[in-house]
């Protein structure tokens, strides 16, 4: 049995996001503040009041089998490849099934097969529904077929927690771990919903920004122009890995380390945020992680857009750490993932550690000086820190911060 204070070794990294095919494409772009929102091509867009996201820039169908990839929904291609590249980049250890866990959390699932499929019932009746339909919209799935491309036999779990699944699902692969249930977790999160239905009813909410004619400035965090999130499709993926059984194989140093984690629930409204939930998330995380408010020197905020969720965080944020970290919002750049925010935060503050860097916040041209913060804008900072916190929180009242550290 481990101990509840024990770390988990991040020894590969996977990323599909509207920055980059990849984690290092991805990562440059961040550092580089480059934009991955614009204006929307497909004809299905045309009649909708908002007409912007941030789609890849890559088909995630392309890296895979043509049998393979016409059995999964587009969210569960992106798992596959994704999960693949991190596998690959852990060095394609040799791990007993049996010690090998699944934990990859989505906000939605497969919902563009679902509505696929309910375009063939009504127009070809039930015996044109494909009988690979269930597979495709289960949001269980990307966390399955995942496993069953490992051999996973240690469990395979599927945390849907809105915005913070991703999030959570590493929460969870650190648990197993501790646990001693697994010695390594492929855990991460994944969405694929820029479609018409999604579009349409986060439009109907007032979440998302309405400016159709200018997508590069839509996403602006903490600024007091911001006016809504920008919705994204992605995926970001990690090995979890117990650092003994990682120096085994001949791992001299990962990625970064997962210290600790901290969920809450605000039960408080069923969108709103809540400042009071968010804070009893991240002095969880400090106390799971065993750290100081004080020795916690970068933030990457969940940060939205949005006029009420901005602030709340901020306030959080101050709350349990103080006003001196600095803070980043890359959903300025990536638009929102949704189900993997999370897990994309916690990659880039894990790169944020290792390499020096933060990333800045795009758009910010009037800091929202309610938030009193030191948001990084402008070109990426340098600098040295030992540890950095993951905010992400979800509908629902969902909320979780992880604490990550250098290697």
């Amino acid at each position: 049995m481990q101990s509840s204070t024990t770390d988990a070794w991040v020894t590969g990294l996977g990323a599909m996001t509207p920055l980059g095919a990849d984690v290092t494409a991805t990562w440059s772009a961040m550092r580089a503040a480059e934009n991955g929102i614009d204006e929307l091509k497909e004809d299905w867009a045309e009649d909708l009041p908002v007409r912007i996201a941030a789609q890849l820039r890559n088909d995630p169908a392309a890296s895979l089998e043509r049998t393979a990839a016409r059995k999964l929904d587009r969210c569960e291609q992106m798992a596959l490849a994704t999960a693949r590249d991190a596998w690959a980049d852990a060095g394609t250890p040799d791990v007993d099934p049996e010690r090998l866990a699944v934990a990859i959390g989505t906000g939605i699932g497969g919902v563009g097969s679902l509505l696929d499929q309910n375009r063939v019932l009504a127009t070809g009746g039930p015996r044109r529904v494909s009988p690979y339909a269930v597979p495709m919209l289960m949001a269980n799935g990307p966390a399955a077929w995942v496993s069953l491309e490992f051999g996973a036999l240690a469990g395979v779990h599927a945390p849907v927690s809105a915005c913070a699944s991703g999030a959570e699902a590493l929460a969870l692969g650190l648990d197993l771990i501790r646990a001693g249930r697994a010695d390594m977790v492929i855990a991460g999160g994944v969405e694929a919903s820029v479609l018409p239905l999604t579009m349409a009813a986060f439009a109907r909410m007032m979440a998302l920004s309405p400016d159709n004619e200018d997508p590069t400035h839509a996403c602006r965090p903490f600024d007091t122009g911001r006016n809504g999130f920008v919705l994204g499709e992605g995926a970001a993926i990690v090995v979890l890995e117990r650092a003994d059984h990682a120096r085994a194989r001949g791992v001299e140093a990962p990625h970064g380390r997962l210290l600790g984690a901290g969920i809450s629930s605000s039960a408080s409204h069923i969108t709103a945020s809540d400042a009071a939930g968010q804070v009893r998330a991240i002095r969880r995380s400090l106390r799971d992680a065993d750290t100081a408010p004080g020795d916690v020197g970068i933030v990457h905020a969940h940060a939205t857009s949005t006029p009420q969720g901005d602030v709340a965080e901020a306030h959080a944020i101050a709350a349990a750490l103080g006003t001196h970290p600095a803070v980043t919002a890359t959903k300025s750049m990536t638009g929102h993932l949704l189900g993997a925010s999370g897990a994309l935060s916690a990659i880039a503050a894990l790169l944020s550690l290792r390499d020096g860097t933060v990333p800045p916040t795009r758009n910010v041209q009037d800091l929202d000086p309610d938030v009193g913060l030191d948001v990084v804008t402008g070109t990426a900072r340098p600098g040295h820190w030992d540890s950095a916190l993951v905010n992400s929180f979800g509908f629902g009242g969902h909320n979780v911060s992880l604490l990550l550290g250098r290697p």
